[in-house]
């Protein structure tokens, strides 16, 4: 992937910053877009320390304009895009009778619309380009439902028809699109999660066959698989990494 450049949403900490710091092993130069400029620019400077090619950039993916100043930086600093990997997420625990419209907006704005707004901006760019690959990361939410995740199951899902979509209007153009849904995995948000009590650890870790919690390492392999050349004759799908919990 030397020749590759990768942009990954979220990339500063959890599952996007596993998935920037293999791509980068793997060759790509790989931007970081956050909304935490000076995390994005820490988690690249690592990567470089690491031997890697690496940029971190500020951009919140529900405010357009940042996604469009971000982008000429990346063109510029590292060149044209050929990968897109939307991991920026947050999530919300409550119960949907007390589900406010401003929470729902919220939690769609920045998983569901956030994934639209950074796609129909990249995508061009690997028209341009004549070869893509994007990753769209959803939930395994989607596959079960989930009490007190309505918001974010919603998004989730909608991420799921938008990556069906893209996926059939762009394949003629070389551009494969895809989902990847995490099972429980070992965030910081997983963790702050569990530590305001939303969740129970041992009771997920209990009911997952492979008999453990995934990492994020565990979702960037697959990332890293479903950008390469390899992976040219898969696209629309939606592959679920979470330890056969939902099979």
């Amino acid at each position: 992937m030397s020749n590759r450049v990768a942009i990954v949403t979220g990339g500063a900490s959890g599952i996007g910053n596993a998935i920037a710091r293999r791509l980068a092993a793997d060759g790509a130069a790989v931007a970081i877009l956050d909304r935490n400029g000076e995390a994005a620019k820490t988690a690249a400077s690592k990567i470089e320390a690491d031997g890697g090619d690496a940029l971190g950039v500020t951009a919140d993916v529900t405010v357009r304009s940042e996604l469009d100043v971000a982008l000429e930086a990346v063109k510029t600093g590292l060149g044209l895009p050929s990968i897109l990997v939307n991991a920026a997420g947050i999530v919300h625990h409550g119960p949907f009778l007390e589900l406010t419209l401003d929470t729902w907006n919220r939690i769609l704005n920045i998983n569901l619309t956030g994934q639209f707004n950074v796609s129909q901006a990249v995508i061009p760019l690997l028209v341009q380009g004549g070869w893509g690959r994007v990753v769209n990361i959803s939930s395994s939410v989607v596959h079960s439902g989930a009490p007190y995740l309505t918001s974010y199951a919603a998004a989730k899902s909608g991420v799921v028809g938008l990556t069906k979509a893209l996926a059939l209007e762009f394949a003629r153009d070389g551009i494969t699109v895809n989902s990847v849904a995490p099972g429980a995995t070992d965030t910081p948000m997983f963790r702050g999660s569990a530590s305001s009590g939303s969740i129970d650890v041992e009771r997920i870790e209990a009911n997952v066959p492979v008999g453990r919690i995934g990492q994020p390492d565990d979702i960037a392999a697959t990332v890293a698989f479903l950008v390469s050349d390899e992976a040219g004759y898969i696209t629309g799908q939606l592959v679920g990494v979470n330890g056969g919990i939902n099979t």
